[in-house]
């Protein structure tokens, strides 16, 4: 255990209060609390890379507790009907990370690397985004900061979130074709 893996390890106790916050609606911590695990998920490869502590252990222990935060997230938000994420697209999201992980598996079976690349890191940033912008509205609108210009907000909030859901899908079509080459 090394500075860098404890920090990943970090996410999953921040992962719960995030969820305690969603669920009673606590908005505005759950921002504060999702924020400190981004810059947990920031720091903990920065920090990797520039001490050269990079692991086996940190190698799986990033994603994996990348996936409990932010697909445990986009479950919490299903039953706020202004977050507008809807259960096929929940699906979606945790269906492309068991399968990239699935995958993921097979191909360093056979000893081959298969590192994350730029379009995974892309629905990753996206997916952060998604849920920063997220309770950034929702926070604004319990605190009654509502712009004259919501629906303008609104509208980038919902482009954001698709374009999160074509990143998605996109790079775990992306991670199947690469395993494919591999693994034929």
């Amino acid at each position: 255990m090394n500075i860098p893996n404890l920090l990943s390890l970090s996410r999953l106790p921040l992962a719960v209060v995030l969820f305690v916050c969603i669920h009673h609606e606590a908005w505005l911590l759950g921002l504060v609390v999702f924020c400190i695990a981004g810059i947990t998920d920031w720091a903990d490869g920065f920090l990797a890379r520039r001490w050269n502590q990079q692991t086996a252990v940190g190698r799986s222990l990033d994603p994996l507790t990348d996936k409990v935060l932010l697909n445990g997230a986009f479950i919490f938000f299903i039953p706020v009907p202004s977050a507008g994420i809807t259960t096929w697209m929940v699906a979606v999201i945790v269906g492309r990370e068991l399968l990239v992980t699935g995958i993921r598996g097979m191909v360093e079976a056979t000893g081959a690397k298969f590192a994350a690349d730029w379009f995974g890191k892309l629905k990753t940033i996206l997916q952060f985004a998604v849920i920063i912008a997220l309770l950034l509205l929702l926070s604004m609108r319990s605190f009654g900061w509502l712009p004259a210009t919501w629906d303008a907000v609104d509208s980038i909030y919902r482009i954001l979130l698709w374009a999160m859901l074509v990143a998605t899908v996109g790079s775990g079509l992306q991670y199947c074709w690469k395993a494919w080459k591999v693994l034929k």
